[in-house]
């Protein structure tokens, strides 16, 4: 049995027995990147398969749903193998855009089990890959009416290297969601817009950010497929601190506002980075803290060189809020003025901003995305 098809096995075992939604038949998409470094990095699928295995068995001994469970039908049409991952409930991705392809998918075979008559299922949506498979699947969520969202949650489990956006950074944090009871609450998207009427919007559901992060994100995508293990790490380092020989960095206009239109600050100067978060709380980067307390945005001014080499390490430790380069507050909607091309970063994914995509906006959503908290 190769990776995958165990991990198949165990989660099938406990979604099967799973508390969530109880009294309501339950299907279980597994959407599964082979590539994610969860799988392909011996030592971190030793780990966690050992911790996968350690909660199938609490799940086999946990009592059997009181209403039907199973895989969904579309995991097992989407199967293009032998059938077994599919009647597992686990469909492994072959490139981009294929996540979002079989949430669409799943989207109607919910739309069209709650037709039905009888108690409509619940629809669990499980990625298990990088930052990219779980922006994928949302991004199609995200567009299911809401009506059929209602019926569902997503978990994000932490297979891949980075895992900012993922429900918890260890894999048993996540699974402790399916063994122990959990409620369903909606969580904000961010969406980027802009001037350019054919340009976006864009969503992200962890950070949306434009800058010099947002270059550093470019520069991983570029190089992380063509260096060996880590080595691209120090390339992006070495990128990062001449991005402003690549990228002007010059005077921006910000102005943000509150869930009521009300203005929380406005400030023009050199920004060097501006990142908006769909709450406070939150990493990006592979667990680097820009947002470390309840406040929700971020902006770095300009400096120099040798104090961005000083400074880099407490974006790790989210003691950067304490510098006087920093500035964070809260807002549900950051408007922004730049004559000069900028880079931004969704989740991972970039997009370069230009002289007619100005203003643009970053600005939180409504609760749209169904999501697993603990009770």
């Amino acid at each position: 049995m190769d990776a995958i098809e165990a991990f198949a096995a165990g989660l099938s075992d406990i979604c099967s027995r799973t508390p969530l939604a109880q009294g309501r038949p339950l299907t279980w998409t597994v959407i599964a990147n082979p590539k994610a470094g969860g799988f392909t990095i011996k030592s971190r699928w030793n780990r966690h398969f050992s911790v996968l295995s350690s909660y199938a068995e609490k799940a086999r001994n946990s009592p059997v749903r009181s209403a039907w469970s199973g895989p969904s039908r579309t995991a097992q049409e989407f199967d293009g193998g032998s059938g077994v991952l599919g009647s597992l409930g686990l469909v492994p991705t072959n490139g981009p855009g294929h996540a979002g392809a079989i949430v669409e998918a799943l989207m109607d075979e919910a739309g069209a089990m709650a037709a039905e008559s009888g108690p409509a299922p619940f629809h669990l949506i499980i990625t298990a890959g990088g930052d990219g498979t779980s922006l994928e699947a949302q991004l199609s969520l995200y567009a299911a009416p809401a009506a059929v969202r209602s019926n569902c949650a997503i978990l994000r489990l932490p297979m891949g290297t980075g895992n900012d956006g993922s429900d918890g950074w260890e894999l048993s944090e996540a699974l402790d969601l399916l063994i122990h009871p959990a409620r369903v609450e909606y969580a904000r998207a961010l969406r980027l817009t802009t001037a350019n009427k054919d340009k976006g919007p864009f969503l992200a559901f962890n950070i949306l950010s434009v800058g010099l992060d947002a270059f550093v994100t470019h520069m991983t995508n570029k190089m992380k497929g063509n260096l060996p293990g880590d080595s691209y790490k120090l390339w992006v380092d070495i990128a990062s601190l001449l991005y402003d020989r690549i990228y002007k960095v010059k005077t921006m206009d910000v102005a943000a506002f509150d869930e009521a239109g009300r203005e929380v600050t406005r400030f023009t100067e050199p920004v060097l980075l501006l990142a908006m978060g769909a709450s406070g709380h939150r990493t990006y980067g592979s667990h680097k803290w820009i947002l470390p307390d309840d406040r929700n945005v971020c902006e770095v001014r300009q400096m120099s060189l040798l104090r961005k080499v000083a400074l880099k390490g407490q974006f790790t430790t989210g003691t950067h809020i304490d510098k006087p380069e920093a500035r964070l507050f809260s807002a549900s909607k950051v408007e922004f003025r730049y004559a000069y091309p900028i880079l931004a970063q969704m989740d991972g994914e970039t997009v370069r901003l230009e002289d007619g995509d100005f203003p643009a906006a970053i600005e939180l959503t409504e609760p749209v995305i169904p999501i697993l908290k603990k009770l």
